[in-house]
């Protein structure tokens, strides 16, 4: 499996996706049988590639090149360092979950795995990436499954179902229901979601296009563009292209993330989505924008990267005071977990903003955290609403006597979405916090303060669907209790606590990627542009040699890992 790991986890999905294209939905065991059956050989591979990671030797392996356009200097070029891994593994545990999630689904139900199946492969295309073409590609492609999924399996809100004339028709004009910004209706919320991401990715596009243009090696490789950065030090209107480019990518991928004030798309597709697409949508479709602004921001613009950081040190302060502020006042369940989760990111941006060892290792670290916490809280949010059949928290109570394992479970839920010691969250929430400190004291008391909101609304809505009386309409409500309800909960809660009791081994992985490219970004090294040929020399050294990178990134922890080891200390 080892050489060709990073295919199998790849491409499983896509060929179940195919498979399940000659399946009908009269086989409904069937058609999930091969939708499981993907996702495991996804997910066996992942955990395979993230137990194999030398981290001693650190940088991209699992290496693999196929190329596409020679013309362009296109090719499909897979790897994963120690920031990529994690982030994989979070992908496939989230798919073969929300696969069991979301087993009950009745109305079309080949469809749905379909384009789940795409969905999340696309997430991992995303992180395999080592061409800028094919991340840009996987990055766009998980937007047209999101908006099926939304547009197709999604669920109308309480004010929108609110909407009705005297007869009792729910009042859907074509163009009023999409525009309608009071209604939130699930075609509302697709459509939306749509429109931010593909306007700020085209943002992201040209910020690309910039760097292969100007850059001039008629490539999009990441590892040959980010040893020529500085030949983007052009003067252009008052500033440097890198600059300018710099901001592109940065707000172009923020809106994903979501940054505020590009977040208003986020908990309106959270509540509107399915159960597994939520999951997916919170667990690892957010962590496509920190991540795209680590691998092209971080990796080929490291000196402006070091400059314009505290731009998110800013702008992460509101992400973490508004989404806790609105998620406290919510009264929709998945609204809740939604802004909690554009809460949490502004925690992964602080991280990422402090550029050092601890802090970014903690950013990294909590986007593979609040995967599992996000994705069981999301799936548990779903199973209230399938038996209940509404999310409005002031008309739910008492849940917690017809179903006492959810509930158990939703309490772990929240535990870890805080930060509770045990849980690998508290391990991440700490190392941002500590990392943090030296460099923006002001924005780690915001952060202290955000983790104290939290406790406050998720204890509102663990007591407001579990706790009090129960009115006697869900009476009918029941627990899950099967083997297929009950072992993605568990398979979360495993990983969540497994990592926060032995964290050791994610954490030597996350820290062999941080490590070479924090000392790329604060011991920036001119990189000599010479004559196009020496370039192209370097280039073609670079494509067909994986081993040269990776000798590369063990020099740079080498030289690193001493200093690191200090810190912590």
């Amino acid at each position: 499996m080892g050489e060709y790991a990073l295919l199998y986890i790849l491409f499983a999905p896509f060929v179940g996706a195919l498979a399940l294209i000659l399946v009908s939905n009269r086989q409904p065991l069937l058609v999930r049988g091969i939708a499981a059956g993907s996702a495991f050989v996804s997910l066996i591979a992942s955990i395979y590639i993230f137990y194999a990671y030398d981290v001693d030797k650190g940088g991209f392996q699992f290496v693999q090149k196929f190329e596409w356009s020679r013309e362009l200097g296109i090719a499909l070029h897979l790897g994963v360092d120690g920031i990529a891994t994690p982030l994989v593994l979070a992908s496939s545990i989230l798919l073969f979950t929300g696969i069991f999630v979301s087993w009950h689904i009745k109305d079309r139900t080949k469809e749905f795995y379909i384009w789940l199946l795409i969905l999340a492969a696309a997430t991992i295309g995303v992180f395999m990436s080592l061409d800028l073409f094919f991340l840009y590609f996987f990055y766009e492609m998980s937007v047209i499954p999101m908006y099926l999924l939304l547009g197709m399996w999604g669920s109308h809100t309480k004010q929108y179902l609110e909407m009705t004339d005297p007869d009792g028709l729910k009042l859907r004009d074509s163009v009023g229901f999409i525009l309608n910004f009071g209604s939130n209706s699930k075609e509302y919320a697709a459509m939306k979601l749509v429109l931010f991401l593909s306007a700020f990715a085209v943002a992201a596009l040209m910020g690309i296009l910039l760097i292969y243009k100007y850059i001039g090696l008629n490539t999009f490789d990441i590892l040959v563009l980010r040893e020529h950065a500085k030949l983007l030090n052009i003067p252009v209107l008052g500033t440097t292209l890198d600059k300018i480019i710099w901001v592109l990518i940065f707000f172009g991928f923020a809106s994903i993330a979501p940054l505020w004030p590009l977040h208003s798309w986020s908990p309106v597709g959270h509540a509107a989505a399915p159960a597994a697409t939520s999951m997916l949508h919170a667990g690892v479709l957010m962590k496509l924008g920190h991540f795209s602004i680590i691998r092209v921001a971080f990796e080929i613009l490291p000196d402006t990267t070091r400059e314009m950081m505290p731009i998110a040190a800013v702008l992460c302060i509101f992400s973490i005071m508004y989404g806790g502020f609105v998620a406290f006042y919510a009264k929709d369940t998945k609204y809740v977990i939604g802004y909690s989760s554009s809460s949490h990111m502004g925690y992964v941006f602080l991280g990422m903003a402090a550029l050092n060892y601890i802090s970014l290792t903690g950013a990294v670290i909590y986007m593979f955290a609040h995967a599992m916490a996000t994705g069981m809280l999301f799936a548990m949010a779903g199973w209230v609403y399938d038996q209940t059949h509404t999310r409005d928290l002031p008309s739910l109570g008492g849940l917690s006597n017809k179903m006492p394992f959810i509930s158990g479970c939703f309490i772990v839920g929240c535990m870890a979405s805080i930060g509770m010691p045990g849980t690998v969250n508290f391990i991440a929430e700490i190392m941002i916090i500590v990392g943090s400190w030296n460099k923006y004291p002001f924005q780690v008391i915001v952060a202290v303060l955000g983790i104290v909101l939290t406790l406050a609304y998720l204890f509102k809505m663990m007591r407001s669907v579990f706790y009090g009386p129960m009115s006697q309409k869900y009476s009918h409500a029941h627990d899950a209790v099967g083997v297929v309800d009950r072992l993605p909960l568990l398979i979360m809660i495993a990983v969540t606590v497994g990592f926060g009791l032995f964290p050791m081994h994610l954490y030597d992985v996350v820290r062999s990627g941080v490590d070479p490219l924090i000392a790329r970004i604060t011991q920036v090294v001119p990189v000599a542009s010479g004559d196009r040929d020496t370039l192209n020399v370097k280039r073609d050294a670079t494509d067909h040699s994986s081993g040269t990178e990776q000798t590369a990134a063990s020099s740079h922890l080498a030289r690193v890992t001493p200093q690191a080891s200090r810190g912590l200390e």
